[in-house]
C-alpha cells in the first residue's frame, strides 16, 4: 500500500475550510463559539461553532410550522423552482461545498465532489417531481359516485443526519420534502457543522432569491440532546434519521409515541455473492471500491464477500493484489483513494473487530494495521482488511464502520442467499454472476432480503432515480426516487357523489 503526499497544516486545513464556508454564504462571525469539532483528515481543530439549546429547537420548528401554513398553498410547479435554483447555485459551489465535505468527513476529492452531484442529481429529479404528484382515480360500485386519492403537505420535516454524508441525506430529503410543501429543520452530524451551514447558506440564496419565507430551511447544531429536542417535538410531522441501529432503536419508538411518522436509515451489513461464472476483473473492480471506498464508513460498504469454493482463492488473491495499490492518505491530494477514518473510536472499533476475528478462527490476508502518516499523530489512517473465516461468526453478523472485509465459502447458490440473509441488517447486497438463472433468483422473493439487490455491481453507489432503503434492522425507510416522495405528504381519499341520490356502499339501507 502507498501513501500519499504530506497532510496540510492545522493552519492550511482551517483556512480551507473557512474560505470555502465563507464562499457558499455562511456568515462564521454568526455562528462562533465555543464548540470546537476536529477534522479527521489530520485530527485538528476546524472549527469553533456555537451549538442551539433545546428552546432553540422548539423556536425553529414552530417558526417553520408558521412558514408551513402558506408554503403548502403555494403550487407545486412554483415549489420546484426554489429546487432549481438551489441546484444551480450547488453547480456553482461545488468545489467549495466538495473542499468542506473533504475537510470534515475525510472523504477523497473525487467521493466528496460526487456527494455534492448527487445533490445537484436529487435537485433535478425533485423540479421534475414537482409536476408529477400524482393520484389515482378509482371506480365507485354506487352508480354517479366517483372516488380518487389527493395528495397534501405533511407539515414539518426533521432531518437527523450523519457524518458519512453530510450534505447528500439531507438534500435528499429536503429537495423532496420543498417540492411536496414541507419546510425542513436539519440536525446535522456534530462532525460536519461547517458543511451543513454552507449547503443551508445557498439553499437560503434559493429561497431569498424566490421571495419565499426562510424559515423553510433552518439548521440546529449540537449533539444527542438537540437532535432528541427535534424528535420529541409534535410539530414535526416526520423525522428521517439517519445513522446507527441503536439510535433507530431509540428514536423510532419515540416518534412513535406520539403518533409522528419516522423514515428510519441504519445500519448495513452488505453481501457479495461471486458465482463460478463471475467475470472476475470486473468482480474485483467492484468489490475493491465498494468495500475501500469512504474508508469502509459508508452505510453501503461491502462487508462481505462469499465466493464459491472453487474461485474463492482467486478472488481473495486478486482484492488483495488490488488493496496494495491502494494510496492511502491526504484525501485531498490527487490520486488518494483511501482517506482517514473519522476519528479515535472508529479506529479502535477497528482493532477490536480484527481482533475478535481472529480469536473466532480468522486469517488476516492482508492490511489489519494503522498506517502511520508524518501530520497525521491525532488522525487515524489504517490498511484496508481481508479476513478469511471459517464461518459467520458473531463479530461478522456486526456492522464495523471501517474497511474490514469477511471472506467466506459456499458449495450452493442456496447457502450463499441464506449466508447473505443471515445477518439482522438488510440494506445492499450483490451478485456477480453471468448466470441469468443465478440473477433471477437472487433478484426473487426467496433471494436477497435486502432492500437493494445488485447484479455485477457492488452494494455502494446507488443512484438517485430509484428508493434507496433497506429491511430489518436497516430501519425499512426509503429516501431519494421512485415513490419515496408520499412519505413526506399526506393522502386523502375522495368520494363524489354527482347522482342526486345516496345509495351506501356494499348495500347498506339506512332509510329516515
Amino acid at each position: 500500500m502507498t501513501t500519499t503526499p504530506a497532510l496540510p497544516t492545522a493552519d492550511e486545513i482551517r483556512s480551507l475550510a473557512e474560505s470555502a464556508a465563507t464562499a457558499c454564504g455562511v456568515d462564521l462571525a454568526a455562528h462562533t463559539g465555543d464548540r470546537e469539532s476536529r477534522s479527521p483528515v489530520t485530527g485538528t481543530v476546524v472549527s469553533s461553532l456555537a451549538w442551539s439549546s433545546s428552546e432553540d429547537v422548539a423556536s425553529a420548528v414552530e417558526k417553520a410550522h408558521d412558514a408551513y401554513l402558506a408554503f403548502r398553498e403555494v403550487p407545486a410547479p412554483v415549489r420546484g423552482a426554489v429546487v432549481r435554483r438551489f441546484a444551480e447555485l450547488l453547480t456553482e459551489h461545488k468545489a467549495d461545498l466538495g473542499t468542506l465535505v473533504s475537510v470534515e468527513a475525510g472523504k477523497v476529492t473525487s467521493e466528496a465532489l460526487g456527494e455534492v452531484q448527487e445533490m445537484i442529481d436529487i435537485c433535478e429529479f425533485a423540479v421534475g417531481l414537482s409536476r408529477q404528484l400524482y393520484g389515482r382515480t378509482m371506480t365507485s360500485e354506487r352508480p354517479g359516485h366517483r372516488l380518487l386519492e389527493t395528495w397534501h403537505p405533511l407539515g414539518v420535516v426533521g432531518v437527523i443526519s450523519a457524518f458519512n454524508f453530510p450534505v447528500a441525506v439531507w438534500s435528499w430529503n429536503t429537495a423532496i420534502a420543498l417540492v411536496c410543501g414541507d419546510p425542513v429543520v436539519w440536525k446535522p452530524s456534530e462532525q460536519t457543522p461547517l458543511s451543513a451551514l454552507a449547503a443551508n447558506a445557498l439553499l437560503q440564496r434559493a429561497i431569498a432569491d424566490s421571495g419565499l419565507d426562510p424559515a423553510l430551511s433552518q439548521v440546529v447544531l449540537g449533539d444527542r440532546e438537540v437532535g432528541m429536542a427535534l424528535v420529541d417535538n409534535p410539530r414535526v410531522a416526520l423525522l428521517s434519521a439517519t445513522g446507527s441501529t441503536r439510535m433507530g432503536r431509540e428514536v423510532g419508538p419515540r416518534v412513535a409515541q406520539r403518533f409522528g411518522r419516522s423514515l428510519l436509515e441504519l445500519g448495513g451489513n452488505n453481501a457479495a455473492i461471486v458465482t463460478p461464472s463471475a467475470d472476475l476483473d470486473l468482480t474485483t473492480r467492484g468489490i475493491v471500491f465498494a468495500a475501500a471506498g469512504t474508508a469502509g464508513q459508508r452505510c453501503t460498504t461491502l462487508r462481505r464477500v462469499i465466493a464459491h469454493e472453487s474461485i474463492v482463492d482467486a478472488v481473495v488473491d486478486r482484492v488483495s493484489a488490488a488493496y496494495g495499490r491502494l494510496p492511502i492518505g491526504n484525501p485531498m491530494a490527487e490520486g488518494t483513494l483511501v482517506g482517514p477514518l473519522v476519528g479515535g473510536p472508529a479506529y479502535d472499533a477497528y482493532a477490536a473487530a480484527i481482533e475478535a476475528a481472529v480469536a473466532a478462527g480468522g486469517e488476516v490476508v492482508c492490511g489489519g494495521s494503522r498506517v502511520e502518516i508524518d501530520g497525521a499523530e491525532d488522525a487515524y489512517y489504517v490498511q484496508p482488511t481481508i479476513i478469511r473465516m471459517p464461518e459467520q461468526a458473531e463479530v461478522v453478523r456486526r456492522e464495523t464502520f471501517a474497511p474490514i472485509l469477511y471472506v467466506m465459502t459456499y458449495s450452493s447458490l442456496g447457502e450463499a442467499i441464506a449466508l447473505n440473509n443471515d445477518v439482522p441488517q438488510g440494506l445492499s447486497s450483490s451478485i456477480f454472476t453471468q448466470d441469468q438463472a443465478e440473477a433471477e433468483i437472487f433478484m426473487s422473493a426467496t433471494g436477497s432480503d435486502c432492500g437493494i439487490v445488485n447484479v455485477n455491481i457492488g452494494t455502494s453507489g446507488a443512484e438517485i432515480g430509484g428508493a434507496f432503503g433497506g429491511e430489518k434492522e436497516t430501519g425499512g425507510g426509503r429516501e431519494s426516487g421512485s415513490d419515496a416522495w408520499r412519505a413526506y405528504m399526506r393522502r386523502a381519499t375522495n368520494t363524489i357523489n354527482y347522482s342526486g341520490q345516496l345509495p351506501l356502499a356494499q348495500g347498506v339501507t339506512f332509510e329516515v
